[in-house]
């Protein structure tokens, strides 16, 4: 058999940008996608095939997709990594921020499914990685956009990982927690443009130091090893919790009843 054939999203930067490396070096054929496609040009160097990819837009998917399987016949692995944070209270955010955050967080994603599906059933096997993160399993103020497209990632992965088992293909769940990439620049710019005046602002202070002290935890690499692993291993986990901390946090939101973490978090908010 010749390389097999993987397809990242979102390899713009941090995590998919390292994913596309690491998988290349572990033999890959890499096809990374993105839409700024001239912040993927360095890729080119370790061998990676660079495609232009907007994962709103389903003519882009529909061509990207094409013509990695017009070159191979097959992508053997998906990785769903495209994604963003938007942050501010559900008071304050545009009805248009909350779609556009579900068209690239989760229709997106599930659209690229959609495309990659056909050929991996047809061969009996194939490997779909979505990066979801700790916050599809828990929650915090002003973070209500964001958690929930986390949590329907989760649901869509889960209800997938059954349907598609028996067809040979696995379904992985990536759960980063903070991660030394542009996101948390990203979720906390929006927090403050949309709720860092009025009667939120106190709250968005606390979450935008937060998120920005969390970001500083995790190497973008550190979740590309699980992204890889998830696509090389034997039997590949259903999850993985990755990053300091990520394990303790998803292990007290399963144990503690609601109100007491409610608790837990205006207190760990409290600090910053």
């Amino acid at each position: 058999m010749s390389q097999p054939v993987a397809f990242v999203t979102g390899a713009s930067t941090g995590i998919g940008f390292e994913a596309a490396k690491q998988l290349r070096a572990k033999g890959f054929t890499v096809y990374a996608g993105a839409r700024r496609v001239e912040m993927m040009e360095p890729l080119k160097a370790f061998g990676i095939n660079v495609l232009s990819l907007d994962v709103t837009d389903g003519a882009s998917m529909s061509a990207a997709v094409g013509e990695v399987l017009k070159a191979h016949g097959r992508i053997d692995v998906l990785v769903n990594n495209a994604g963003y944070g938007s942050f501010g209270s559900l008071e304050d955010v545009e009805l248009a921020e909350g779609r556009r955050q579900f068209d690239v967080n989760v229709f997106g994603l599930a659209r690229m499914t959609q495309l990659v599906v056909p050929g991996m059933r047809a061969a009996g096997r194939g490997r779909i990685i979505n990066v979801s993160s700790i916050g599809g399993k828990f929650y915090e103020p002003l973070g209500s956009w964001y958690h929930a497209t986390k949590f329907a990632v989760e649901g869509m992965s889960d209800s997938l990982r059954l349907e598609l088992k028996p067809f040979g293909i696995d379904v992985s769940i990536i759960e980063p927690g903070g991660t030394d990439t542009e996101w948390g620049g990203i979720a906390s710019g929006t927090l403050m443009a949309s709720s860092g005046e009025g009667p939120y602002r106190d709250q968005a202070k606390m979450i935008a130091a937060a998120i920005e002290s969390a970001g500083m935890s995790t190497k973008p690499g550190v979740v590309a090893e699980a992204i890889v692993h998830a696509a090389t291993a034997v039997r590949p986990k259903t999850r993985y919790p990755v990053g300091r901390g990520a394990a303790a946090i998803l292990a007290l939101r399963r144990l503690l009843p609601d109100r007491v973490y409610d608790a837990l978090i205006v207190t760990v908010l409290k600090r910053f």
